[in-house]
């Protein structure tokens, strides 16, 4: 077999002249098809399992495609994995670090030479532009390579302390917790299944995985490329089903030691608030979303800022937790930035992620579907919905419109509200100050953007808003695309439990306990 030319997308270019890229990705989903209605297992000690009851996964690209049928677990199997996980922990844990690192390299390079495999089935799977879904694939193997990095930068975390004389010698190291779970979610299939279980494995833990009901596909993959690295048995244990009977009796087993979750603030709290009730306290890590601002000055280069709220609002059908859902804009530029945003998202395509030509696809489901109608029915009945507002015939899958609403008063609550769809509010104002005591009037703290030329105005911004990311003047994306080592992707307020980012300098250390050790001679 003829051996193909590499590429790496991230969420920063996003783009790609070259034609063999959108070759090899073209036969990806040609391939893809094929393998629709294939009935995948979950993976509990280096086994392959099959249950009585499966579950349909449909592409909401086309609801008549069955991509696949998966497992229903149960609480057995919930049980059999955190056991087989216990098990392994011991040898796991106490295996030198540096092979740690090898297998989970290997695996990260396994999941590049899939880039168009894992990413042809994403964009099916959950409805990502071709760039969107090989960039969080690329973006999954990134996090992998990094987590293995801060290991070996900071020699497994293990450093000398001050010593009284010769004879004493004291030392800090950081140690594994245990049974680590991960859950989670649509949007990310890749990146926030693989960076969260890349962390926990490279620290020592063992890990199950649990992927949102609408991703299975993608969390089999990296499953895959885990076990052909030769991780050990019982080390990675990948389970599917419902939150309500696999989520929910992963987070009440008391053979757990620490959790990853990403998604919803309600889900999230819920989860440590039922963590909360075990014997002692134990580490949850919850990433629980946005309600992202971007705030335009008048001093604004009004293109880039036109073009950053366009790819950060509508991006990903504005389902990322990092999505532009809110703009306000100074009075006396108003008019010129809704006129240009106006004619960028005009040229937005909407119809089948996989054809080159289309920028935005389905949402992920029925039930964002429905959403969507209910609240664009409260918008136009609130405010002036000035572009889309609709569902779209344009495939039998979940298409809708870019949306943009203006006057839709302040004290609305789709103002604070994370709605999760490709909608923006935006609102004009007379002083900065009054934009940011809006921005930061919210439960959440995740991203949030600035567009001005100015910068004493710059660093205003910088001082004063609360979120745990934030972007001056990224026409690539006002409020989204962050990547390992550029950017750490973490939130404040109601959007992040720890204080601490992925993809920086404090990510891996919370998947570790400290230890002091004093030997005297």
């Amino acid at each position: 077999m003829t051996e193909r030319k590499k590429f790496k997308v991230t969420y920063s270019t996003l783009a790609s002249p070259d034609p063999l890229l959108h070759q090899y990705y073209e036969e990806a989903v040609e391939q893809a098809k094929a393998d629709f209605g294939k009935t995948y297992p979950m993976f509990i000690n280096g086994q392959e399992v099959y249950t009585d009851k499966t579950f349909e996964k449909r592409s909401p690209v086309n609801l008549d495609w069955l991509m696949g049928h998966f497992q229903k677990g149960t609480q057995e199997h919930v049980d059999a994995a955190v056991a087989a996980a216990r098990a392994a922990f011991p040898a796991w844990s106490a295996r030198p670090w540096q092979e740690r690192v090898a297998i989970l390299r290997q695996a990260a390079d396994l999941m590049s030479d899939r880039l168009f495999e894992m990413g042809a089935n994403m964009s099916l799977e959950i409805g990502k532009n071709r760039l969107e879904a090989l960039g969080d694939v690329e973006e999954t193997a990134d996090l992998f390579r990094y987590n293995c990095d801060a290991i070996e930068k900071n020699n497994n975390f293990n450093f000398p302390l001050l010593s009284e004389s010769d004879k004493h010698h004291n030392r800090s190291m950081l140690k594994p917790y245990g049974v680590w779970v991960v859950i989670s979610p649509f949007n990310f299939p890749g990146a926030l299944a693989g960076g969260p279980t890349s962390a926990a494995l490279v620290a020592g833990n063992t890990v199950v995985l649990k992927p949102a009901t609408d991703t299975p596909l993608t969390a089999w993959f990296i499953t895959q490329c885990l076990r052909d690295a030769g991780i050990p048995d019982g080390v990675f244990n990948f389970l599917t089903g419902g939150g309500s009977v696999v989520g929910q009796g992963l987070i009440d087993h008391p053979g757990v030691d620490g959790i990853t979750f990403t998604g919803s603030y309600d889900v999230g709290m819920h989860i440590i608030r039922s963590f909360a009730n075990g014997r002692y306290p134990r580490p949850v890590i919850a990433e629980m979303g946005g309600k992202n601002p971007t705030i335009i000055s008048r001093k604004a280069d009004l293109d880039k800022a036109a073009t950053g709220v366009m790819r950060s609002a509508f991006g990903l059908q504005g389902q990322k937790c990092s999505a532009c859902s809110r703009v306000y804009v100074h009075h006396s530029v108003k008019e010129q930035f809704m006129d240009k945003l106006l004619a960028n998202t005009g040229q937005i395509n909407v119809g089948d992620p996989t054809i080159k030509e289309n920028w935005m696809g389905p949402v992920a489901n029925k039930g964002a579907f429905e959403d969507y109608k209910r609240f664009v029915a409260d918008l136009h009945a609130n405010g002036d919905v000035v572009f889309g507002g609709e569902v779209l015939e344009v495939g039998n899958g979940y298409y809708v419109a870019p949306t943009i609403v203006d006057n839709l008063p302040l004290t609305h609550d789709l103002w604070k509200t994370e709605m999760f769809l490709p909608i923006v509010t935006v609102a004009g104002y007379e002083e900065l100050d009054e934009a940011m005591a809006l921005a930061n009037d919210v439960d959440y703290g995740l991203t949030a953007g600035f567009f001005s030329e100015d910068k004493a105005e710059t660093e205003w911004f910088l001082n004063r808003i609360e979120a745990g990311v934030v972007y001056v003047n990224r026409a690539s994306g006002a409020t989204t695309g962050a990547w390992p080592g550029y950017q750490s992707f973490g939130g404040w307020k109601g959007s992040g439990s720890t204080g601490k980012a992925a993809g920086s300098f404090y990510y891996v250390q919370q998947y570790m306990h400290e230890q002091s050790q004093t030997v005297v001679d």
